[in-house]
């Protein structure tokens, strides 16, 4: 060595390494920002669709009741009144109020077939809920058709599922 070469550096001299700052945890990458936009999209659709449809299937449970209800006991006026009971309360949670609240007798039937069925309710099996509700149960009188009733009831009420 000469002495006007500087001497190398010794290791006491060196200085430590330096790694570089932890990535931040904000803003995330673009992609997981579309993954979890994508699963909260997915989530309240599927909370939207199961809330819409609870009222159907509450109602086709209730409409399955009544068919075995009639089954066991067989009585056309309880059954009617049950299947009337249960398209009045679907109809007025899914129409507005205004429009079926004060619908009766043939109004009422002439609003079912309306929004469903073709004919039905007002020259169908569906006639009798216009009279056979209204009477005292287990009273003689003509007797409905009681698959066609529950069958038109059914339809009905999937055609009009929200």
């Amino acid at each position: 060595m000469t002495a006007d070469a500087p001497l190398p550096p010794s290791i006491d001299q060196l200085r430590d390494i330096h790694l570089p700052p932890p990535p931040d945890m904000w803003p995330p990458a673009p992609i997981v920002l579309l993954v979890a936009l994508a699963v909260v999209l997915i989530a309240a659709w599927t909370v939207r669709r199961h809330r819409r449809r609870t009222p159907l299937r509450r109602a086709l449970r209730e409409l399955d009741a009544l068919a075995r209800n009639h089954a066991a006991a067989y009585d056309p006026v309880t059954l009617a009144r049950g299947i009337s009971r249960l398209l009045r309360n679907y109809a007025r949670s899914r129409f507005p109020r205004e429009n079926v609240a004060h619908l009766a007798g043939a109004d009422w039937l002439r609003f079912l077939d309306a929004h469903g069925t073709h004919g039905d309710f007002t020259s169908g099996p569906g006639l009798v809920l216009d009279e056979l509700p209204y009477r005292p149960p287990g009273s003689p009188g003509e007797d409905a058709d009681a698959v066609a009733l529950l069958r038109i009831t059914r339809q009905w009420l999937r055609r009009n599922a929200q």
